[in-house]
């Protein structure tokens, strides 16, 4: 086909352009439909519609990867007409993946500032500029302005559930409190309703509210669009459908965090661990592309690796099909960059919740969770949509961590000469004020102390900063430590005196890392799954007696620990002696249990008793649980109390059928 005959003629309207580039491009033919609008703007460089030409032209070059043109384009689009807001939003994106945030961030913020005529398109417009600039100015850490953008956003228009979980995640991470603070259009129990499963996890200690949530969560965002099964099962070679199969099981493992993440501390020798006799370790990683020597390890011990991460959830589901998978865990969940949508291929006959997210997804396609004794006790197992089995300890742990051989002086980390150091290495989005203004009343009893805390940014730092002084406690006894490489962020641990841990979301890796380096832990057991995993890592570390069952108890022994020195020496004594053969970091154990479980799942698979995950009424729980005014419920049985009572009024206006859950297990007082 001959140039020449695409020539356009001098009088081409602007949409006979377009159309036949699109035509010359799905024939396969991208280089003669850019030679199109190339010279058709040439010789058209004053067309009322140029910018209109450009930004097609600049759509098609996107396509291509041609992402420096194409800002070109857009540029020159702008200039002929500066009210053209898609444009401006598509330029701000370009920049953003050519590495220009600031520029790409200031071009949104054109579009939001100009006036214009206040049509829907125009508010469109906005929200979509809003929206990105949040995105991006979140990445960055840049933590104030994001939140004033997201929150602009939703004065724009409410319904956006997705930016209200940002929204809700920015102030936790800044420890704006309170954390519901709504807008003008949404009230405080709007935003419950609509937050994050992780997010929740941190606001209510509920695992009833948090199970309803998961499920909604599911349901509206992260539901498969087409519930197809993929695999057939059981494959050809999987021997009789009785017991294991003749060859060996397959396991899959999908996550984004094997990687330098707190799930890839934890779980760096899990795949050498396995015994290849009774298993095969098939590894699917969805995360980021960089490469690091922890991501390098699990690659390296794995029996097959295939990197996910650019591949539609179809494709990646019957690529894990394709392998002829027996049990697929989940080791993502609702956390950053998870994949819950493949899972809704069926691309495995069993299916896995286990280690990264910290409670029940509510989903149809899960079957099992990995818990344990602690974590959910037997009379819990109605709070999960997951058939519960167990480890003696949930948490693998990596004995082959390194750590730097030399310890900061307390002058190199900002460390007082003399006093006790508090220790709170959770993150600033799991620190809640009830937690805060005990954290206070400990450091008021013990004079001299510092409580010595995990924060990267200064905003935050001089937030915390003013809620101490509001208690009376000079805000230079708290002390922030920035980001460290790993091994020299634990060579740090060695100069804590006692970690305390936050509630409801405790401490995971970072628990396990400060009993790793002989640091004590007292931390508080909850209710939920994220307020139970603590207590669990600090009874297999053999301290039983640093678990308490509520904020007095844990405020009370905080305090006795700082006083009583040669109590606290006994403790540490008895876990660093202990720590090599304790259940929390016998990761062989661990992985011995791990592989009786999976032979367990396959024998109820092949004798037809895969479990059907518990789902009844979670809508209805999701809609009469949603209350920022809800009281304090101080224990299990209140909490319950709290809900069969409302349960009770649904009840009475619709009849609400035995659930199985809570309905109707109790008569309810009057």
């Amino acid at each position: 086909m001959r140039l020449a005959a695409f020539t356009p003629p001098a009088d081409m309207d602007v949409g006979e352009l377009i159309g036949s580039a699109e035509k010359l491009r799905a024939c396969g033919r991208p280089g003669l439909a850019n030679d199109l609008f190339r010279t058709w703007l040439r010789n058209n460089s004053l067309h009322k519609l140029a910018y209109a030409a450009r930004y097609n032209y600049a759509v098609m070059l996107l396509e291509a990867g041609e992402l420096a043109e194409a800002r070109d384009q857009l540029q020159l689009a702008m200039l002929d007409n500066p009210l053209f807001s898609p444009a401006a939003i598509n330029l701000g994106s370009i920049l953003e993946r050519l590495g220009d945030r600031a520029t790409a961030v200031e071009t949104w913020r054109g579009v939001i500032n100009r006036l214009g005529n206040v049509t829907g398109e125009a508010v469109t417009h906005r929200v979509i500029a809003l929206n990105q600039m949040g995105r991006v100015l979140e990445a960055a850490a840049i933590l104030s302005p994001a939140e004033i953008a997201l929150r602009t956003s939703l004065e724009l228009d409410a319904t956006q559930r997705e930016v209200i979980q940002h929204l809700i995640a920015l102030r936790q991470v800044q420890c704006s409190w309170p954390i519901l603070a709504g807008t003008s259009k949404l009230g405080a129990s709007d935003l419950l309703a609509a937050s994050s499963p992780l997010a929740l996890a941190a606001l209510i200690d509920d695992p009833i509210l948090q199970l309803a949530n998961a499920h909604r969560y599911h349901t509206t965002d992260a539901q498969t669009p087409e519930p197809v099964t993929l695999g057939a099962w059981p494959p050809p070679d999987a021997g009789p459908p009785t017991g294991a199969p003749a060859r060996r099981l397959r396991i899959g493992y999908v996550s984004s965090d094997m990687r330098h993440h707190a799930v890839g501390f934890l779980a760096a020798e899990l795949f050498a661990l396995h015994d290849r006799h009774r298993v095969e370790v098939r590894a699917y990683y969805c995360g980021i592309p960089h490469e690091d020597a922890l991501k390098a390890r699990f690659r390296d011990t794995a029996d097959g690796w295939t990197d996910i991460s650019g591949m539609t959830d179809r494709a990646a589901a019957a690529t894990i099909a394709a392998d002829n998978i027996d049990i697929l865990v989940d080791l993502n969940g609702y956390t950053k960059d998870g994949r819950v949508k493949l899972f809704g291929y069926r691309p495995a006959p069993c299916i896995v919740n286990w280690l990264g997210f910290p409670g029940s997804t509510g989903s149809p396609h899960h079957h099992y969770i990995i818990a344990d004794p602690v974590i959910i006790p037997a009379e819990d197992e109605i709070f999960y949509s997951e058939k519960v089995v167990r480890l003696p300890c949930y948490q693998p742990n990596d004995r082959k961590r390194t750590v730097a051989t030399e310890t900061p002086s307390r002058a190199e980390v900002r460390l007082p000469a003399r006093g006790f150091v508090f220790c709170v290495f959770n993150g600033p989005q799991k620190i809640t004020p009830e937690m805060f203004a005990v954290w206070m009343s400990v450091m008021h009893a013990v004079p001299g102390s510092v409580l010595w805390m995990l924060c990267h940014d200064a905003g935050v730092s001089e937030r915390l900063c003013s809620h101490a002084s509001k208690t009376g406690i000079d805000p230079a006894r708290l002390v922030f430590a920035g980001r460290m490489a790993n091994p020299h962020h634990l060579a740090r641990y060695r100069l804590a005196d006692l970690f305390l841990d936050t509630a409801p979301y405790g401490a995971h890796t970072t628990a396990s890392d400060a009993l790793w380096m002989g640091v004590p832990v007292l931390t508080v057991a909850g209710r939920g799954f994220a307020a139970r995993v603590c207590a669990s890592l600090v009874q297999a570390a053999n301290l039983p007696e640093l678990v308490c069952h509520d904020r007095e108890s844990y405020r009370d022994r905080a305090i006795m620990l700082a006083r009583e020195p040669d109590r606290l020496a006994a403790l540490a004594e008895r876990l660093r002696r202990g720590r090599d053969t304790s259940l929390l970091f016998d990761t062989p154990a661990l992985v011995r249990h791990l592989e009786a479980l999976y032979v367990d799942m396959w024998a109820d698979y092949c004798a037809g008793r895969l479990p059907a995950p518990r789902l009844a009424h979670l809508p209805l729980y999701h809609r009469i649980g949603n209350d920022a005014d809800r009281p304090t419920l101080p224990d299990r049985e209140s909490l319950l109390t709290w809900w069969r009572t409302r349960l009770a009024h649904s009840n009475a206006v619709q009849m609400v059928p035995h659930d199985g859950l809570l309905w109707p297990d109790c008569q309810i007082p009057s």
